[in-house]
């Protein structure tokens, strides 16, 4: 990552800690018995170019500590991983990190209101595989669930399974699911991501009822969820290990990845790459393509197959478009 390679002045006090809560403006860490608030050495905003948040939660760094009771953040230690995407808007084609130094990933998702969002699911699948990261799946808001929707669940439950992911249903309302979910938790340091809306914030209360985290509701005019958390922030839990919730995003463009290289992050399409008649087959144009041969044939999944495709026009294209 970035480090300063400044000589320590004499006087100062410095610490180490891990960022919890980063605002933008101001970043807050934990050090030993307390949390500072602290700012960003701007040489870091010149190096960090490439990112339009040169630190994010999770990162380890070295803090100088002033006299007010702030500090100055000067050193910022290598990630072992980070979850990121493709800035939307003014900045794309920059890298957003999420986070930092996290154990697993979890994409929540909701039956409805918002809508279940296969196409965002797969985007963040993709970028947890880019990174090494362990990923799983949480459908959430099963209460609202009908006959319909429980038969579309059980199918892309069964999908994603098959694939190799753990997939939860829960719904924070009744308490189904929630202490299986609690339980992936224990030890470790987690992230959930997903749309605004789908109940990550109600979710973490019901899992850790001390977190009391802001809730919202989901717009009547647009049908999408409302940003209620606005700050990545990562917390405790009383039974082991931390928990960091993000704000609702709805957009996820993958970082990182080469065209031919994306059928490789699609569990289903491995097997079938060495039956391509071109090596770098992309399985979009090219003919011979064994993997066009098992979407047309049924093996694999239509939502998967448009999904990757949907990647891969925005891998070309450079867009970050979330794909539906």
């Amino acid at each position: 990552m970035f480090h300063t390679n400044a000589v320590t002045p004499p006087g100062h006090r410095y610490a180490t800690g891990v960022v919890i809560r980063s605002t933008g403006s101001w970043i807050d860490v934990q050090v030993t018995g307390r949390v500072v608030r602290t700012r960003v050495r701007g040489r870091f905003r010149l190096r960090g170019w490439a990112e339009t948040n040169p630190v994010a939660v999770g990162d380890r760094v070295t803090v100088r500590l002033n006299g007010d009771d702030t500090g100055l953040i000067t050193d910022v230690e290598d990630r072992r991983n980070q979850l990121s995407r493709r800035a939307a808007g003014k900045r794309i084609g920059q890298e957003h990190v999420l986070v930092a130094n996290v154990d697993g990933v979890w994409i929540v998702q909701s039956v409805r209101l918002p809508r279940l969002n296969l196409g965002f699911i797969d985007r963040v699948l993709v970028a947890a595989e880019v990174q090494d990261l362990v990923v799983g799946i949480v459908i959430n808001k099963t209460d609202l669930a009908d006959d319909a929707d429980t038969e579309r669940l059980a199918s892309v439950g069964g999908l994603y399974r098959s694939l190799g992911y753990t997939v939860h249903l829960t719904s924070a309302l009744t308490g189904e699911g929630v202490d299986t979910f609690r339980s992936e938790l224990v030890g470790a340091t987690s992230v959930l991501t997903g749309p605004s809306g789908v109940g990550k914030s109600r979710l973490l209360n019901a899992v850790e009822p001390g977190l009391d985290l802001r809730v919202g509701a989901v717009s009547d005019k647009t049908r999408k969820g409302r940003h209620t958390t606005t700050h990545a922030s990562l917390r405790v839990l009383s039974e082991g290990g931390f928990v960091i919730d993000t704000p609702g995003i709805r957009e996820f463009g993958v970082l990182h990845l080469e065209p031919w290289e994306l059928s490789h992050h699609f569990p289903e399409f491995r097997t079938l790459l060495r039956s391509c008649r071109f090596p770098a087959c992309t399985h979009d144009h090219e003919p011979q393509c064994a993997v066009k041969e098992a979407y047309l044939e049924g093996s694999i999944s239509e939502d998967r197959y448009y999904s990757y495709l949907n990647i891969l026009h925005s891998i070309n294209l450079g867009d970050a478009d979330v794909g539906r």
